[in-house]
């Protein structure tokens, strides 16, 4: 059976006859990541999210795979060994869309960092995060800083840098997990919101009255052991749960800007300093080049943070100071995203200051919640919560469960070998002749989007010689999200799926209605529910653009 939401009947009757070994509320990517351990090892688990996958923080970071090296700096060096190993497993586990990507991180007068303090952090960063040989760091003269980067402000840089992350699609690297949770066996359901806790005699929590977002109806799960992966809602649930008492989120809001390349087209990505002494990156990817982010304290609403006139013009107000040259303004920003951060709350420091750790709640009543961390760390907060999971329910029920796995688990799309293997995946896609009209450069985005999987979305595609190829494939993506991937919504694939709002914004704002039109086919939606529909989606591109 598909991954789709033409099963959804199927799907929801099973939520509500099953009693589960774990259900996780939230699908972003400490959930998703929970599901596929839970269910590699064998548990029965089931998996809800009140909106799309993906759709809060994890389809909002700045869509790095990285350790964290200003972490160095707060003497988190765990925090930094951990995150920073982390990073090749990340990578080998999802080639296609986990991909190396090398930084440049200058050393300007009066700086955050000097040059033997840059020297020696990103050494001890190499060291701690186990960086192979031939991508650990290189120290460049200003020469050499100003060649690898020539928009950099040459008044202020006095050395540089070079160092690899990896760069992804976080709410790619979500749906992907979710794929493959469900290849394994895991239920998981979007559009689907927990309403109220079920508890018995005990006052223990044995499941979740749900409802339906897409035809409002209520539905009742039940599971032995419960987890509160809900991001920047946990304390929403705990609250519901009667046991907000203790720890607390911090919520802190991050904003990123999208510029066309042509503005800032630079060689390689940037962390540079910025005039208040954060730091932030400016990276270029597929015709653009995005830049971020802030750090703010956030006491809105949850569900749909903006950007501000005042995060756009800090964000400026940085570019121009490291690179005078581009002189960008607000009206060349091309699209926005805005992401909170589930942060533990500490007295007295700054939104910067508050530690990225994870941390693991228990509640009273059995409800195990988990917040904080960073999306580099999922799979070891994964590792962490479902063992614990898989240990109560030994200790109660007597169950034993395999144990994690995860470490080297392919995930859905990224079943190669090595990366010999996934270039001859790539070759042999462009050699065939069927896929001869599409671009190179396309058909890698489409790869990087997809991986080994990339064969089977362009089976959807069916030239017409008088229509725009690109028009073309992006419907054959869309049908193959919708078989495949649980897409219902032109959101669901424009966010998610393919993150065209952010970074294919002005191509893709003049076909949502073409977009809407092909959904409401396959959904058989009156005009009224496409009416709203294309409302709705025109509204999150606007939005993107309108800063108050």
């Amino acid at each position: 059976m598909n991954f789709s939401q033409h099963n959804r009947p199927q799907f929801i009757g099973k939520a509500s006859n099953t009693e589960f070994d774990l259900l996780v509320i939230g699908g972003g990517i400490t959930g998703c990541g929970i599901a596929l351990d839970a269910a590699l090892r064998g548990m029965k688990v089931a998996l809800i999210e009140k909106k799309d996958f993906g759709f809060g923080t994890s389809s909002r970071s700045t869509k790095l795979i990285h350790g964290g090296l200003r972490y160095l700096k707060q003497l988190e060096l765990k925090l930094v060994r951990d995150v920073g190993r982390e990073r090749a497993i990340v990578h080998r586990n999802a080639r296609h869309v986990v991909l190396p990507e090398k930084m440049l991180l200058p050393i300007v007068k009066d700086g955050s960092l000097g040059k033997q303090s840059s020297s020696l952090g990103l050494l001890v960063y190499d060291v701690l995060a186990g960086v192979k040989r031939k991508e650990q760091r290189v120290m460049l003269n200003k020469h050499f800083t100003l060649e690898a980067e020539p928009l950099l402000n040459e008044t202020k840089v006095t050395g540089g840098g070079l160092y690899f992350e990896y760069r992804t699609d976080d709410a790619r690297l979500v749906i992907e997990l979710a794929k493959s949770a469900f290849s394994e066996g895991a239920l998981l359901l979007n559009y689907c919101e927990a309403k109220k806790f079920t508890k018995n005699a005990s006052g223990k929590i044995n499941g979740i009255e749900v409802e339906d977002k897409l035809d409002g109806k209520t539905f009742t799960i039940s599971a032995k052991k419960i987890v509160n992966a809900a991001g920047p809602w946990v304390d929403i649930l705990r609250k519901e749960d009667g046991s907000l008492t203790g720890k607390r989120l911090q919520l802190t809001k991050g904003v990123h800007i999208v510029f066309p390349y042509a503005k800032i087209p630079l060689k390689q990505a940037v962390y540079f300093d910025t005039p208040d002494g954060r730091m932030i990156f400016a990276i270029p990817r597929n015709g653009i080049t995005y830049v971020g982010t802030t750090d703010t304290v956030y006491n809105q609403n949850i569900d749909s943070p903006r950007a501000s006139k005042s995060d756009v013009d800090y964000l400026l107000k940085a570019v121009n100071a490291m690179f005078p040259k581009v002189e960008v303004k607000a009206t060349d920003v091309i699209s926005s995203w805005a992401g909170l951060r589930p942060l533990i709350h500490e007295d007295g420091k700054s939104p910067s200051e508050l530690s990225r750790k994870d941390e693991i709640i228990i509640a009273p009543s059995g409800l195990i919640s988990i917040a904080g961390g960073k999306l580099t760390g999922f799979r070891l907060m994964a590792e962490k919560v479902t063992s614990l999971v898989s240990k109560l329910l030994n200790t109660e029920d007597g169950k034993i469960f395999a144990s994690c796995t995860t470490k080297k688990y392919l995930l859905c799309g990224g079943k190669f070998n090595d990366h010999e293997d996934l270039k001859k995946h790539f070759q042999d896609l462009k050699n065939n002749c069927a896929f001869s009209d599409i671009e190179e450069e396309k058909l890698l985005t489409l790869f990087h989007r997809y991986g080994s999987e990339t064969q089977k979305v362009l089976s959807f595609l069916s030239f017409q010689k008088n229509e725009n190829i690109n028009e073309q494939i992006l419907l054959a993506e869309l049908k193959y999200c919708i078989e495949n991937e649980s897409v219902y919504h032109a959101e669901d694939f424009l966010v998610c799926r393919t993150g065209n709002l952010f970074f294919a914004h002005p191509q893709t704002i003049v076909l949502l209605t073409k977009i809407v039109e092909f959904l409401a086919a396959e959904w058989q939606w009156n005009n009224t529910q496409k009416d709203t529909a294309l409302a709705t989606v025109t509204k999150l591109f606007n939005d993107a653009v309108t800063f108050e």
